[in-house]
This record gives structure tokens, sequence and C-alpha cells, in this order.
């Protein structure tokens, strides 16, 4: 096993994944890219404890900056069919980073990242309602993808619908808020206690923009 491999959480007999964050910010702060190459080819280990750190890895380097794993965009869309939940939710997670550098790549792979929302765990959904939110802060992308987030938000469910509203917002602005708040305030109604305090404040955020 090589020496960075060694650097994993698994391969260390640790039980947290603080490993995998060292390993990522290394690589990062030092645009490894020979490192951060080997890392995502080890994404597809025969050992899934390897390939699942190696996902935790490459995520955590996406949110320290998205361009270092962008070329690895394709291989996160054929994650999200993975049979490991683990692999579902790290690929949502690296596509949530890419989406911010690169709205293109998730508006042409959004029927895989679409299927995710209606499909997959709470944590792969929110990562991938982040993605698309970012991409529907493109103007080039919002008239097909903001739509979706709308629906999304008329039909998920009452528990979700505050922090599903949260992710959504990076995609709203004066040209579409109005769309937003009256779907939110269809809602409101619906909930009570701190979930209703935050989403009237989600709802006067958006009314000010």
């Amino acid at each position: 096993m090589s020496d960075l491999l060694n650097r994993l959480g698994y391969l260390q007999t640790r039980r947290d994944r603080t490993p995998n964050l060292d390993l990522a910010r290394d690589l990062a702060a030092r645009d490894d890219i020979a490192g951060i190459r080997e890392i995502a080819a080890n994404m597809h280990n025969d050992n899934k404890n390897i390939h699942s750190d190696c996902m935790n890895v490459m995520y955590e380097i996406g949110r320290v900056d998205p361009n270092l794993i962008t070329s690895y965009a394709a291989d996160f869309v054929k994650f999200l069919r993975s049979k490991h939940p683990h692999m579902v939710e790290g690929a949502s997670a690296a596509l949530m980073e890419i989406s911010k550098v690169n709205p293109e790549f998730i508006f042409n792979n959004q029927v895989e990242i679409k299927r995710i929302v209606e499909t997959g765990s709470d944590t792969a959904v929110e990562k991938s309602i982040s993605a698309l939110a970012h991409t529907a802060a493109d103007e080039r992308f919002s008239a097909e993808v903001f739509p979706y987030l709308l629906l999304h938000l008329s039909s998920c469910s009452r528990k979700d619908l505050t922090e599903r509203a949260e992710k959504i917002l990076p995609a709203v602005n004066e040209n579409n808020n109005l769309e937003f708040v009256k779907t939110l305030k269809k809602r409101l109604e619906s909930l009570s206690g701190s979930d209703f305090t935050r989403l009237k404040k989600i709802i006067r955020f958006a009314e000010n923009l």
C-alpha cells in the first residue's frame, strides 16, 4: 500500500474521519495533482473501506477548492448509481462542490441528480438539491432548473421544508423571488415552532431581494 493510502482513516484503524480530512487539506494546500489522482483512482478500490475513505477525501478536497476535483466529475455521476449509500452520498457532496464552479456540468447531468432527489437518502437529497440550486443560480440554467426546485418545495415533507428552502436560496434572485415566496407561503401554516420561525425569516429575506 502506498504511503498516501496509508494515511486513510481505515488503514490507520481509526473509526473517525479526521485522518481523511487532514489528508484532503494537505493535498489541496499543495495542489498535489498526482496525489489527488491516486486518491481518485482508489475510489474504485475493491476494498469498500478504502474506496469509501477515498470518496471522503475527494469531497473534502472539493470543499477546499472545487476546481481540484472537477476532472473527476463524470466519475462522481457514475457513483450516483453505486449500491453503497455512502458512495452515493459522497458523490452527491462532491457534485455539490463542483456545481459552484461548473454549473454547466450539473445542468448536463441533471437527470441523474434529479433521480437522487427522488430516491436518495436525506443526505444525498440535500446535497443534490444544493447542486441544482447552485446551477439554477446561473442565469443560463435558471429557467429550466428553478421550476423543478419550486416543485420540490411544494411536495417535500414538512420536516424537510425549511432545510430545503435554505438550500435553494442561492438560486433565488429579484427575478424569481416572488415565485419562491408564493410557494413557501402556501406551506407556512402547516409548520409550527422553530420551523415556522425559520421559514418566516427565509420568506422575509427573499422578499427583500
